[in-house]
């Protein structure tokens, strides 16, 4: 290694001190400290790096081309240090840094923008990232690093190393075109849908969401005929707009705005489901979130 990468931020102050002032006595004098110990200590740095930094051949010091280099370098070094020490002491505090957020695709109608907006307000130096993913992705995303926290619905299995929490509740309706001659209806009975043809996502990308609605299905007497598999809860319903089919979805999506949509609550059956919010580790920005979106989930 370089024999200059060994000066300390003490040397440098040091020296800038001296610069500076151009005087030993003074400088020593601003560092709190007595001129021999300074003296020798500019003579050291110099040594060190094998440079004069200061010409002390007349009765006033005055610094060498080489110092007045090295000056305005060791005055950006330490307010670089500083800056690294106090980003760090941020980052540790939760005062700044980046939250990478997860969740599926329904929440976004829930409390979660809410959440979002109050978390913002309240930490303006944090930037927080979004991403929508299914809840099988955002457990990967979560181990693997790529998210801090995610906003999951159940059934969850093997996340023993997940934090998790109860964010909001949500259930599930029946979603059809306005096109559709069930939409006259001032209310639509899930045995009604038994022929229809069915829009809904990957079993893959939404296991609890299938399971759900095979057995509201089941209950109701019928298997669903699934005619298309759309990716995201928007291409569901956006196929359901254009009478591709029908689809029983989070009746949060009825905040979804389209007018070519109804949407009727399945009677007599049990629909409610929660979200649950969960990280791997409960870092201090983690914990700043969870603690909004606890509040919030407290407050209604």
């Amino acid at each position: 290694m370089s024999e200059s990468f060994r000066i300390t931020l003490r040397a440098m102050e040091q020296f800038i001190a001296v610069a500076e002032e151009l005087h030993f006595h003074r400088a020593a004098k601003r560092l709190n400290m007595s001129q021999p110990p300074l003296t020798m200590a500019i003579r050291k740095l110099e040594e060190d790096i094998k440079v004069t930094l200061i010409n002390r051949d007349n009765r006033v010091l005055g610094l060498t081309d080489a110092g007045k280099k090295f000056l305005l370098e060791a005055r950006q070094t330490l307010k670089q240090a500083a800056l690294t020490v106090s980003s760090t002491q941020g980052i540790a505090s939760g005062q700044i840094g980046k939250l990478r957020l997860g969740y599926v695709g329904s929440a976004l109608y829930g409390r979660l923008p809410d959440v979002i907006h109050q978390f913002r307000l309240a930490h303006p130096n944090i930037r927080l990232e979004l991403r929508e993913a299914t809840t099988a992705a955002q457990v990967n995303d979560l181990r693997n690093d790529i998210l801090d926290i995610g906003v999951m619905i159940p059934p969850l299995t093997n996340v023993n190393d997940i934090q998790l929490s109860e964010f909001d509740r949500d259930s599930l309706c029946i979603a059809v075109a306005k096109s559709h001659p069930l939409s006259q209806q001032m209310d639509v009975f899930l045995t009604q849908l038994a022929e229809e043809p069915f829009i809904l996502w990957p079993m893959n990308e939404g296991r609890g969401f299938h399971l759900r609605v095979f057995k509201l299905c089941a209950q109701a007497g019928f298997v669903p005929q699934i005619a298309q598999e759309a990716h995201g809860m928007h291409a569901v319903l956006s196929l359901v707009a254009v009478g591709a089919g029908v689809s029983i979805v989070p009746k949060s999506m009825r905040n979804f705005r389209c007018d070519r949509i109804c949407y009727y609550s399945i009677e007599g059956q049990d629909t409610e489901f929660e979200l649950m919010i969960g990280t791997l580790a409960m870092s201090p920005l983690a914990q700043k979130f969870i603690s909004l979106a606890k509040i919030a989930a407290n407050r209604e």
